[in-house]
């Protein structure tokens, strides 16, 4: 069973960074079956795993249960929104595609703004960062 937890964490890493740059592909849910995966499989890819500035940049805070800070957000939905601007200039000819792209760039851009908790971050003032405990 961890052999199969190992290969589908490996798997899913793979296509949480390629979710980075391909706009069809979520990076988020990638990772965090990532975490899950390794966590199972092995304490020293777990501890690895942890310690990736893509888990830390992009999950961690979130995992902890306390949301992403707005500076996280807005670095997301905005190469998010290039990304996608791109596809959809490039789908001059498809108007279903563009659609669906719209579509898809209107539920990010809701989902981060209203279902995806904020923190303060480290430099708003008056307030419990992220990272505090």
């Amino acid at each position: 069973m961890k052999l199969l937890y190992l290969i589908l964490g490996f798997l899913t890493l793979g296509l949480g960074a390629l979710g980075v740059a391909v706009p069809i592909l979520p990076t988020t849910p990638f990772l965090l079956v990532s975490a899950f995966c390794f966590a199972r499989s092995s304490q020293r890819l777990n501890a690895w795993f942890k310690g990736t500035k893509l888990y830390q940049d992009n999950l961690e805070t979130f995992v902890r249960g306390k949301g992403m800070p707005w500076k996280a957000k807005l670095r997301i939905m905005g190469t998010v929104t290039v990304i996608m601007a791109v596809g959809f200039l490039a789908m001059g000819r498809v108007p279903v595609g563009r659609i669906c792209l719209l579509v898809v760039w209107i539920a990010h851009i809701l989902a981060f703004c209203f279902l995806v908790k904020t923190c303060p971050s480290d430099e708003e003032e008056g307030g419990v960062a992220c990272d505090d405990p």
